[in-house]
């Protein structure tokens, strides 16, 4: 298959477009580098099967020649992106949204969009399964990702049920690896970033609140066989064990040896309070569940930022 990757030279994105070269396909990688890194796909230079565009897919896309699918993963995602960014977060999607699936639709491709955990909002059920509707704060400062999420999933299967687009929806939990960014406000990369530099781990308030932390590796495999397959609903992709914010800072603090104290800060507006996949569906439609345990993630992704900060 020949596919277009919106956010390639993202975090997840970078992973994915690993994911479907390795498995044979050409990949067109999208960015505008907003909060992806051209160094994250600095080493498929000169690989004849990929091609990297530099766009803001807020814009009209284009892209020459056949498509077989069009993955939709630009976006801002962690909370200091969205919330420095509000207005790029709700473009990209809605009017970004809109344009991956004008291109999918022109090109008769497969459209594949990236939602996440945060439709659920601070969830009154859990865990929580695909056929809660959410409990969001449309207005609060979170709002503006969580909001532009609920509408691209509006948007896809709009265009999924009018115009008989082939899509499919992944909800995103808590993913953490090599290749996130330093301080993006994202719980993992913060901690271990303040472990290794000595500096006090922030948790937010009594840090009791829950979150469940996939590798990024488990989240791609569970994107590849949901993208191969033929559910066009949408599907929690994520790992089903919880920890609070507490403990994982413990467990980063233990494996990076480090003498960081643990240091309290006021909770945010809107903070979940819990977060767990209920993966049922994932399992019985794709023969999914992750694979790598917390301690083991914890370990590669330390590494890598240890070999980051060392340059």
């Amino acid at each position: 298959m020949r596919v277009l990757i919106t956010g390639a030279a993202g975090f997840l994105g970078s992973h994915l477009t690993d994911r479907f070269l390795a498995e044979g396909h050409d990949v067109v990688g999208m960015d505008n580098l907003i909060t992806g890194a051209r160094e994250n796909v600095a080493h498929l230079d000169g690989n004849r099967r990929f091609q990297f565009v530099l766009h803001d897919v807020s814009r009209f896309i284009q892209v020459d020649g056949p498509l077989d699918g069009v993955l939709h993963f630009a976006s801002p995602a962690s909370p200091i992106d969205y919330l420095e960014l509000p207005i790029q977060t709700l473009k990209v999607g809605s009017l970004g949204t809109h344009n991956a699936l004008g291109l999918a639709k022109a090109k008769g491709a497969r459209f594949f969009l990236a939602s996440t955990s945060e439709v659920y909002g601070d969830p009154q059920v859990h865990p929580q399964p695909e056929s809660y509707w959410g409990h969001v704060n449309p207005v609060g400062p979170r709002g503006v990702y969580d909001e532009a999420k609920r509408f691209a999933e509006a948007m896809t299967m709009a265009y999924h049920r009018y115009h008989g687009i082939d899509t499919r929806i992944i909800r995103i939990f808590n993913t953490y690896g090599p290749r996130m960014r330093a301080r993006d406000g994202r719980v993992v990369s913060n901690f271990v970033v303040q472990a290794l530099k000595g500096e006090p781990l922030t948790i937010y308030g009594e840090g009791q609140q829950t979150r469940s932390f996939c590798y990024v590796s488990d989240e791609v495999d569970g994107i590849y066989r949901l993208f191969m397959s033929d559910h066009t609903e949408p599907t929690n992709i994520g790992n089903p064990n919880e920890f609070t914010v507490r403990q994982l800072a413990e467990k980063v603090l233990a494996l990076t040896g480090s003498s960081s104290k643990i240091e309290q800060r006021p909770l945010p507006t809107d903070d979940p309070k819990v977060r767990r996949p209920d993966i049922t569906k994932a399992r019985t439609l794709l023969g999914w569940e992750p694979k790598v345990e917390l301690e083991e993630g914890l370990r590669h992704t330390i590494a890598y930022f240890r070999s980051q900060l060392g340059k």
